[in-house]
């Protein structure tokens, strides 16, 4: 059976808008994504955690009819939004295609592998982590998450506890676990965001060894190694409860870092944690650590 698909690019504060408006349409599914190659990190509590321009795509049943759909898009949204509205007709296995030809097997360090759920990796000592693109924030592809998941496979993780501060779909938390750690503990102030996560460690089979809490929620302890994948403002701002998690000689991560943002983040860590050499990926640094 095909599709419809109807995208539209908007500016954040609208995406919203275009999102409830596909879903009362009829949409099967309403997935919003980055229009114009901004990086999406998680942001600070009540932040919208949308790009500044956001595609909004809609998946309609096939037989949908698209004039009406044009005619009611049109109806409730300005000119200046709805002329960006294209719709295309994607069959079955187009539509498999283009979504596999996105979202092909990614390495990290030397064995540590993100693949698309259905595909099969023939390495069978590889460390594979299945994940469906579209889900929350964090598929792997952006630097800032890359860095972290190359530290995370030259890891000894074995029996280790860990805490994803700021945890997106789970993406570190679940390479962690399947790296041999013994408990992950995932926050994030998203609910989407904590949805994602679980729905990720329980396609990757490691659910069982994962707390997924808000902020709210989460109650301070000490783990042998924290991750934080935020922005740097927020980094600097959460430092002194972001740097008590690491329990003494344990490790600590931070990534979602510009170059030359580096040394006022790692200045907020000084002395408690004794910082490495950062390292560099584009533009991109992470810093990494040890309690003292």
């Amino acid at each position: 059976m095909p599709w419809l698909q109807a995208h539209l690019e908007v500016e954040k504060s609208r995406a919203p808008l275009v999102e409830l408006l596909f879903e009362q349409l009829g949409a099967l599914s309403v997935t919003l994504v980055d229009a114009r190659d901004e990086p999406m990190l998680e942001p600070p509590p009540g932040a919208m955690p949308l790009w500044q321009n956001t595609r909004v795509t809609g998946l309609f049943d096939g037989n949908t009819d698209a004039d009406h759909l044009r005619a009611r898009i049109d109806e409730v949204l300005d000119e200046e939004n709805s002329r960006s509205l294209t719709l295309e007709i994607l069959e079955d296995q187009a539509w498999e295609r283009a979504w596999l030809e996105h979202f092909q097997p990614m390495r990290f360090g030397d064995n540590l592998w993100i693949c698309p759920t259905g595909r099969n990796l023939d390495r069978p000592d590889a460390t594979v982590i299945h994940l469906d693109p579209g889900l929350a924030f964090g598929t792997g592809t952006h630097p800032t998450t890359a860095l972290c998941l190359e530290w995370i496979d030259g890891a000894d993780l074995r029996d280790k506890t860990v805490i994803d501060f700021g945890c997106g779909s789970g993406i570190l938390a679940i390479a962690a676990l399947k790296r041999g750690a013994a408990r992950a503990v995932a926050v994030d102030h998203d609910p989407q965001a904590l949805t994602a996560t679980r729905s990720n460690a329980r396609r990757n089979g490691v659910l069982d060894r994962l707390e997924t809490l808000s902020p709210v929620e989460f109650q301070p302890l000490e783990a042998d190694l924290v991750l934080a994948n935020i922005l740097a403002n927020v980094l600097i701002e959460l430092a002194p409860q972001v740097k008590s998690l690491v329990r003494p000689g344990g490790d600590l991560v931070l990534s979602g870092i510009l170059h030359h943002q580096a040394e006022d983040v790692a200045r907020a860590y000084h002395p408690d944690i004794e910082m490495r050499p950062p390292v560099q990926q584009d533009e991109w640094i992470r810093l990494e650590g040890r309690r003292k």
